[in-house]
């Protein structure tokens, strides 16, 4: 695989998991393959990063190309996080969410509507408004579902639905598309040898650039404070962003309570409380 689509021969091959493969091409070039599972995964996979990269922002690995199951990228050289390379960090996420996206629920050219975040499903269909956009394809689903599967009681459903009700006046200034990430938690920044962020294992689409930032702080980053002053220095985020972040991490704790189970709902109930009580 990774020879057909760097064009070079093989000679190391090291396991790093069950989905990911190290592999060394002549001449030293060193390129990851990874597996990916979920329907639409590779595909989705693929076209945000080529998204991502296409805004000249963050940096992401280069895709080489995809068949199946399978996708080959570049290799990141990892180092260690500091601050400097954490403000620029910011500065540089603030500049991809600013390259935009046609709609909220937009997908990358060329990406599926039905694609993935981790192994649960997301579907990428765009709306013009972001608050009944986020309610009805970003929490409602996955609500649902965690209801179906008696993962969510049907009691503690109740404040998810009525954080729904509100989302027009709990969302704050209107803000127009930006191009996210879209699983923006920590481990899926990886920090360079030369001390920059790369991007890796997205599920871009057209959305709310608070949302990112929200997924951000959702298990800590290294620096996070000064990534958000980076951020800030570079697109100011609307006034009370700090008193919205447990509405943009509904999304994400949802989708955990679907793929994990019962030890995330206390969390997703809390968050949809904290939305509530603004």
């Amino acid at each position: 695989m990774a020879a057909r689509f760097t064009g070079r021969a093989v000679t190391g091959v090291r396991r790093v998991s069950g989905a990911l493969t190290e592999v060394t091409l002549h001449g030293g070039p060193v390129v990851m393959v990874k597996r990916q599972d979920a329907p639409g995964g590779v595909r989705a996979e693929a076209a945000g990063l080529r998204w991502l990269a296409e805004a000249g922002a963050v940096r992401v690995p280069t895709v080489h190309g995809h068949d199946g199951s399978w996708l080959v990228i570049d290799r990141v050289p990892t180092g260690r996080p500091g601050a400097e390379g954490a403000v620029r960090f910011g500065r540089e996420l603030a500049a991809l969410h600013a390259a935009g996206a046609p709609a909220f629920g937009a997908p990358p050219p060329d990406g599926p509507e039905d694609a993935s975040i981790g192994l649960a499903p997301m579907r990428n269909v765009a709306g013009a408004d972001w608050p009944r956009w986020y309610a009805e394809h970003r929490v409602l689903p996955y609500l649902r579902r965690a209801v179906d599967d008696g993962v969510l009681r049907a009691e503690e459903a109740g404040v998810f639905e009525r954080v729904c009700a509100r989302l027009p006046e709990l969302a704050g200034p209107g803000e127009r598309p930006a191009r996210l990430h879209g699983d923006l938690w920590n481990g899926n920044v990886l920090w360079a040898a030369d001390g920059r962020a790369w991007l890796i294992d997205p599920a871009a689409h057209g959305g709310h650039r608070e949302t990112d930032l929200a997924m951000l702080q959702l298990f800590g980053c290294p620096h996070l404070d000064r990534i958000l002053d980076g951020y800030q220095e570079a697109a100011p985020l609307a006034e009370g962003w700090r008193d919205r972040v447990a509405l943009h991490q509904l999304f994400p704790l949802l989708v955990h309570v679907v793929l994990f189970g019962r030890s995330y709902a206390a969390r997703a109930v809390e968050a949809a409380r904290t939305a509530l009580a603004r």
